[in-house]
């Protein structure tokens, strides 16, 4: 969803890639039950204290900025979501999920357990709403799952979350361990000696956010 004007409230929804997947299904699978705000345009360093026409003006370059219009790819949109905390917080929420970049071997299998560093004072590094994880290609993963998370909601997102129309399609799901077991499909690679996609994690309570690249490697037995 994006603003089309910035002066007039005109707004244009569509549906991300994955959304248009379930309408396709045609089973009852598409259901909007949430949304997220996020503000991927806005360039906070352009806010101006020091203004000559005072504080009416301070965020006046910040108002003048381009809005991007909606567009389907969801891993490459709202990449900022807004998130409320704490009144206080002095250090942001960031995610740790224990790996830089994730390489596997096909037929290979991790799970990750995401922690949350400078959350609720240090106090926990779990959130209670969990984690969500999105696959930019579900094709790269024979096996794509979360535990630890028995809302409706969760249940919802994991099911069937590695079905696929045998497109690049993303896939995303909620828990607090998350189990990838690489593709044992060849035919994915072609040519190719590896495949490579994106994992993109999000704490659901602090909007803390990180995105590490994955590689599936051909196997050569």
């Amino acid at each position: 969803m994006g603003y089309l004007n910035n002066s007039v409230i005109t707004v244009d929804a569509i549906l991300t890639t994955k959304g248009r997947q379930l309408l396709a299904q045609n089973d009852g699978s598409f259901r909007i039950t949430q949304f997220s705000l996020a503000d991927d345009e806005i360039d906070y360093t352009l806010y101006n204290p020091t203004h000559p026409s005072g504080s009416a003006f301070y965020g006046e370059a910040i108002d003048g900025m381009p809005l991007l219009e909606a567009f389907p790819l969801e891993s490459q949109i709202m990449k900022y979501k807004l998130a409320t905390l704490p009144r206080g917080t002095a250090k942001l929420p960031v995610l740790n999920v224990g790996y830089e970049a994730v390489t596997l071997q096909q037929g290979a299998t991790l799970a990750i357990t995401p922690q949350t560093l400078n959350y609720l004072g240090n106090d926990q590094v779990f959130e209670t709403s969990g984690y969500s994880c999105t696959v930019a290609d579900v094709r790269l993963l024979n096996t794509f799952e979360a535990t630890g998370i028995n809302t409706a909601a969760a249940t919802t997102s994991n099911i069937n979350s590695t079905t696929t129309l045998g497109t690049n399609v993303s896939s995303t799901i909620t828990g607090t361990q998350i189990t990838l077991r690489a593709t044992t499909v060849n035919t994915l690679f072609g040519a190719n000696a590896t495949l490579v996609s994106t994992l993109t994690f999000t704490g659901l309570d602090s909007g803390a956010r990180i995105t590490i690249p994955i590689t599936i490697t051909k196997s050569t037995t």
